[in-house]
């Protein structure tokens, strides 16, 4: 962990004991099970200049738009209803604006959220899988494939098909003797990403841009679904608590209580926890599979 020479982020050769780099403690720190190469992915990403200075002008506008846009649809529930359009220009932000981290932790979201998934009920269901869209991104032009709807509908489609498979074998999630750990894998393989000279917005940045667009372009009940969607991410921890008889990564879940909805202005940052939270349980997982082989 402490080989940072030419990964962008300060090494123990820039440590200053009088002005220490609070990036260098996050990096040097263990108390995450989150796989080294995203966690070094976002440690560049959350002190790239574009967080530090851009980032604080973006998100007041980006909450005024979100308010705007949950005006018109006060007005009008169903239009705009644009998903098409709104994944093609995420798709294009992410190609021509994002750096490569950036781009990088959003398709490997996808890839982990799917795992974890296909975990869950390869232990609670054997042999039942709720039938999903899938989500293994390789590049950014997948994205345009209403990636982002899909994902949120699929995480409330999974839930209701889980628990109606549960309830016709009559069973709960409980503790498994022997986990199976098939479906969670330490490598996302993503085509190359570009590195162009204007790929340089950092991904809590864009989010906060993306946010207020997908408030916009969407339905009402569509972006209500998908801010609403983060805060199932104690949902899905406990299943997996339940499953391997670990509660350790519950502590780090800080989107909870979907019965008690959040306020949708500060969705763009609660989708920064839910990354965070998606990769931790993954890395959580991983560190419990190869516990388990050996």
């Amino acid at each position: 962990m402490s080989e940072t020479q030419g990964s962008g982020i300060p090494g123990l050769d820039d440590w200053d004991r009088s002005d220490p780099d609070p990036w260098l403690a996050l990096w040097m720190d263990r108390s995450l099970p989150i796989a080294p190469a995203a966690k070094a992915a976002l440690i560049r990403d959350q002190r790239s200049r574009s967080r530090q200075f851009l980032l604080p002008i973006v998100r007041p506008f980006a909450r005024l738009w979100i308010v705007i846009a949950q005006l018109v649809h006060t007005v009008t529930p169903r239009w705009p209803h644009a998903p098409r359009f709104l994944h093609a220009s995420i798709a294009f932000g992410m190609k021509h604006f994002l750096t490569p981290d950036a781009n990088r932790l959003i398709l490997r979201h996808f890839h982990l959220g799917a795992q974890v998934l296909r975990f869950i009920s390869d232990n609670a269901t054997p042999g039942f899988h709720p039938p999903l869209e899938p989500m293994t991104p390789r590049r950014i032009d997948d994205v345009r494939a209403n990636l982002f709807l899909n994902h949120d509908l699929n995480i409330y489609n999974y839930l209701i098909g889980l628990n109606a498979e549960l309830d016709r074998r009559d069973k709960d999630i409980d503790k498994v003797e022997r986990i199976d750990f098939s479906a969670i894998t330490e490598d996302v393989e993503l085509e190359e990403l570009p590195r162009g000279r204007f790929n340089v917005i950092d991904l809590q940045t864009a989010i906060e841009c993306y946010t207020p667009a997908y408030a916009m372009f969407l339905t009402d009940r569509d972006f209500w679904r998908a801010t609403n969607s983060l805060q199932l991410d104690e949902t899905i921890g406990l299943y997996a608590a339940r499953l391997t008889g670990e509660e350790k990564h519950l502590a780090m879940i800080v989107n909870g209580h979907p019965l008690v909805p959040h306020s949708t202005l500060r969705a763009g940052f609660r989708l920064m926890l839910h990354g965070l939270s998606t990769e931790l349980l993954h890395g959580f997982l991983v560190h419990m599979k190869r516990r388990q082989s050996a």
